[in-house]
């Protein structure tokens, strides 16, 4: 009984935590402010993103400091949420480019129903804001998903063939550099290939030894 009530005042707790910070804005303002503070900002390229961007920089953080990469990745979070931390966590940093990769999480309804035009609108915003303030854009795929362990039943996977679709021809269309890592990632169902994932959503070191090469190409063609 003790235990049920703790984790109920903890789940309390949390809740009211992220009610007061929605977007996380505090995650990486101490990182941030030291990157400006000791200019440090200078020609680096920004990785906004979702869980599968923190993994990334958790599994391979050599992979960010080697090439001048920021990772500013954080789990569980929806495009909204990322659009209201884009100007501290991108824009305020002055990087040369910008890697978004975002889209799953509200298909999942992490914050709720979206449509994939809601999802759509909010890389669409990050996407303008960074051109506007001259910071080169890359609109990374949305990774194969079949389902969702903490979701079941969503059928995501052809959801994220028509999202990917728009966002490649939006690419296509203002100019933008669209990352694909679907197809380098995806099995015959249009889920994630078993020996690149560890739960079928999020990659492993294999998952991410693929996504690599491909962020470092495209990022060269900038």
């Amino acid at each position: 009984m003790k235990r049920l009530l703790l984790a109920l005042v903890l789940m309390v707790v949390y809740t009211q935590v992220q009610a007061q910070d929605w977007g996380n804005l505090n995650r990486y303002r101490e990182a941030n402010d030291s990157l400006m503070k000791h200019n440090k900002t200078k020609d680096k390229v920004v990785f906004m993103g979702n869980s599968i961007t923190q993994g990334w920089y958790d599994m391979m953080p050599e992979f960010f400091h080697e090439n001048n990469f920021v990772g500013r990745g954080i789990g569980g979070q929806t495009t909204p949420q990322m659009l209201v931390r884009f100007r501290p966590d991108v824009i305020d940093l002055k990087p040369k480019a910008v890697v978004i990769l975002a889209g799953t999480n509200d298909i999942a309804g992490n914050t709720g129903p979206m449509t994939l035009e809601e999802t759509f609108g909010y890389i669409v915003s990050m996407a303008e804001l960074a051109d506007q303030n001259n910071i080169k854009v890359v609109i990374s795929s949305v990774l194969p998903a079949y389902d969702y362990p903490w979701k079941p039943g969503l059928t995501p996977a052809p959801k994220i063939v028509k999202l990917n679709n728009m966002l490649k021809d939006y690419c296509k269309k203002k100019g933008f550099v669209y990352l694909d890592y679907f197809s380098a990632m995806v099995d015959d169902r249009d889920g994630l290939k078993d020996e690149l994932t560890y739960d079928g959503v999020h990659p492993n070191k294999a998952g991410y030894e693929v996504m690599a090469p491909l962020a470092l190409a495209t990022i060269k063609k900038l």
